[in-house]
């Protein structure tokens, strides 16, 4: 089986590709890469794998505008911290729909999917037959979807000095990642290391309150102090407490932070 991976964070297409090996040891990844322009330009010129693995944010925009922009016969399984996309990902040949971390049994259950939908199927949508398997898989995607109560990280123990502190997260501005390092910034200035990665954070914390602005802030929501208009449908964000560098969105995220932030 030939795979292609999609996914911009370094450590978890590590992760990912770990998991893989395990639950399909013939998987042979043939590219992995970390953008939407650089899957259309690798889908223009290589054969079609017998699979997509794909993060939803990828470093310049949604991989959804991949299959939204080309043709892919490949099926694909996507690895999101966001269930916001589950509908658009169902229409873009989705055997399913993992919400990370991604575990090992999640991954094993998805490719057994896979196999299952490799086999003879009635490809006529006025087929009885067909329309149950489309219906089966639009309910396992809602299914998938966390459900309303799900519970959400509260407090995080960080370390102060030789002393270990409770920090609920509501007291909590924003994280850094840097050098492979997760700095959290509390609302009074306070700095402290924390043992979890942007993207592992992304899917402890609500995302009501809590947004991945790019690949290196993550912030709650009343750090936010204000947008600027940046060149190229960037935005330029103001945060409290003030970090020493640009907090740059994407014009691909851009709205998206909008609509955060309205709620």
């Amino acid at each position: 089986m030939t795979v292609l991976l999609l996914e911009d964070e370094y450590p978890a297409a590590e992760r990912l590709q770990r998991l893989l090996r395990q639950a399909a040891p013939d998987a042979q990844v043939l590219a992995v890469l970390d953008s939407v322009a650089g899957a259309l330009q690798w889908l223009d010129n290589s054969p079609a794998p017998d699979l997509i693995l794909s993060d939803i944010q990828l470093a310049d925009g949604l991989s959804l505008e991949v299959f939204e922009q080309t043709v892919v016969r490949s099926p694909v399984i996507f690895t999101t911290a966001y269930d916001a996309y589950a509908i658009r990902a169902f229409k873009a040949n989705s055997v399913d729909y993992l919400l990370k971390p991604v575990k090992l049994a999640e991954l094993q259950a998805a490719l057994t999917k896979l196999r299952e939908w490799r086999a003879p199927a009635p490809t006529s949508l006025s087929d009885p037959a067909a329309q149950d398997t489309v219906a089966h898989r639009l309910e396992h995607l809602l299914d998938s979807l966390p459900r309303p109560d799900t519970r959400y990280k509260t407090r995080f123990l960080v370390r102060n000095g030789e002393q270990l502190l409770p920090l609920p997260a509501a007291q909590v501005a924003w994280f850094q990642s840097r050098h492979e390092t997760t700095t959290l910034v509390a609302q009074d200035g306070r700095r402290f290391v924390v043992d979890y990665t942007l993207e592992q954070l992304e899917s402890l914390l609500d995302p009501h309150h809590f947004f991945r602005l790019n690949r290196q802030f993550l912030a709650q929501l009343p750090a936010v102090q204000r947008l600027h208009l940046h060149f190229n449908g960037k935005l330029l964000l103001d945060l409290h407490p003030a970090p020493s560098e640009e907090v740059l969105v994407s014009r691909e995220k851009a709205a998206l932070v909008k609509q955060w932030l309205e709620g």
